[in-house]
Parts: C-alpha cells; structure tokens; sequence
C-alpha cells in the first residue's frame, strides 16, 4: 500500500468513533467561538499572547478548527483533517504554555494544557489509525476487512 493509500484508508475499528467525537466535538465548538467571541476566543486572545496579525490569525485558525473539526465528527478524510488540528495543538501549546512553565512551573503548566494535550494525542491517533468504522471515509474508501 503507497502512502496515498494509506493516507486515506480509514481503518475498521468501531470504538475510533469515540476519539472522533471527542476531537470533532472540541475542534467545533472552539472553533465557533472564535467567531461569536472574537475578542475572548479569537483576535483578542491571540493579541494578548503576542501572535502577529491576531484578527486574521483567529478568523484563520477558527476556520480550520470549524472545518477540520466537522470532517472528523463525519469521518470525512479524517487522517487529512487530524493534521492541521495537531499543528494547531503544537502552536498552542508552545506559544501559550511555555509562558505557564516559565512563571509557574510544570503542575501549573500540565494543569493548564490538560485538553491541549488530549487534542494534540486523539489528533495523532487519528491520523495513525484514521476515522475507523460510522465514517463516511468507509463509504468512500471502502477496505477488507481481515
């Protein structure tokens, strides 16, 4: 099997559907926020942190979280979609969790990057084992099953 393949095998594991509805659910949800509460979740937050161009920054980035977010709720290209949210995570936790470890120190740091951390890793499982089975990937790149 060539990468293009297995990029977009979806693998057969039903309790995957878990991992999807976990990451799905909070990639969405952050990622409206972004938009109905820009200067909390979004323009604002990014501002505060000292991210350059923080109104397109959030606009962008609660984009790719709505959109990302939605196709691996659907398990639509879910390894595809499981990428830029694992990017995002890095991101997040090196721009706004390093601050933490630096002034308050690691449990402060761990306490404040606990679904930092729970993303960026159901990200990586997805993107190792894809959307498993109830994806719509399974219609489309239907595999058998050994």
């Amino acid at each position: 099997m060539n990468w293009k393949q297995k990029l977009l095998t979806p693998g057969h594991e039903k309790s995957t559907f878990l991992i999807r509805l976990m990451v799905g659910v909070v990639f969405l949800s952050e990622g409206i926020q972004k938009f109905l509460f820009p200067s909390l979740r979004g323009a604002g937050r990014f501002a505060k942190i000292g991210l350059p161009e923080p109104e397109f920054l959030g606009y962008f980035v609660g984009g790719f979280e709505v959109f990302c977010g939605l196709l691996i709720l659907l398990g639509l290209l879910t390894r595809l979609a499981a990428i830029p949210t694992l990017i995002i995570m890095i991101v997040a936790l090196a721009s706004t969790k390093t601050q933490i470890l630096a002034d308050e120190g690691f449990w402060s740091m761990m306490h404040a990057s606990r679904t930092d951390w729970a993303m960026m890793l159901g990200s990586i499982f997805l993107i190792i084992k894809g959307s498993g089975q109830w994806a719509i990937d399974q219609l489309i790149f239907p595999q058998k099953q050994y």
